[in-house]
């Protein structure tokens, strides 16, 4: 296993964990669960078998990131920013 290049965070006190997947302008938004976050990318929980394209992007409080995936595990997806 590759060491991280940045320390991943887990949200505490009153950051919101609810995230947003948005694949399309057009098409529905995704939510899903901020594990962790760094400034390099995140862990979200997808909450169910939902498919999603390998490049989206994350709308995480007031903050809309270009994503794509690194891993999966389950529910869980890995990002990188």
């Amino acid at each position: 296993m590759h060491p991280r290049k940045f320390v991943r965070v887990k949200p505490a006190g009153l950051v919101s964990r609810q995230a947003k997947i948005i694949t399309d302008p057009r098409a529905p938004v995704i939510p899903c669960t901020l594990i962790d976050y760094s400034p390099g990318g995140a862990c979200v929980d997808l909450g169910g078998q939902v498919k999603i394209p390998d490049r989206f992007e994350l709308l995480h409080v007031n903050t809309r990131k270009r994503c794509r995936i690194a891993w999966k595990r389950g529910t869980r997806v890995g990002v990188v920013f």
